[in-house]
């Protein structure tokens, strides 16, 4: 019973914790090939964990096909005050699926687990840039991953609330 009482505990402080923490809303796009934006949404979980979530459309100018993914991603955050207050570096690993329409061939979705390497920088006013690497491994078959080689590392500027 006292692991039970000291296991929800530690969940409410760490959702209380969560709740006094600063979530972060913006645009991400590749650093290459700008062909497309994310939507960006992160949301603590705990002082050195949090949640990241891509909502994405790219390759608009429909050359080629228009790629919409959804990516989730668990993040570990780490401080690097010893460059300057406010810079984080984080870690991730999670899941994307999307459907891509090729103008010459038929849908296909897709399914991949991607990994995160980033390091950010938090102003003092409520602004975040962040530069990330983002690998993606497909798990369906099909052609290519979701973002490629040149969508792989990406820029991110989210307001913070």
């Amino acid at each position: 019973m006292k692991k039970i009482i000291l296991s929800l505990v530690l969940v409410f402080g760490c959702l209380t914790f969560a709740n006094a923490q600063q979530n972060a809303l913006g645009l991400k796009s590749s650093m290459i090939n700008s062909n497309g934006w994310d939507i960006s949404y992160q949301r603590w979980l705990c002082e050195s964990n949090r949640l990241e979530f891509n909502l994405g459309l790219s390759d608009l100018d429909t050359k080629y096909g228009t790629d919409f993914n959804l990516s989730a991603a668990y993040q570990w955050v780490f401080d690097l005050d010893q460059l300057a207050t406010g810079f984080k570096w984080y870690v991730g690993a999670g899941a994307a699926a999307g459907l891509f329409t090729h103008k010459d061939l038929d849908s296909q979705f897709r399914l991949a687990a991607i990994g995160n390497l980033g390091i950010e920088y938090n102003f003092k006013f409520p602004l975040q840039l962040a530069i990330d690497y983002t690998p993606t491994l497909s798990i369906t078959p099909s052609f290519g991953d979701f973002y490629g080689e040149d969508r792989s590392v990406r820029f991110a500027a989210r307001w913070r609330f």
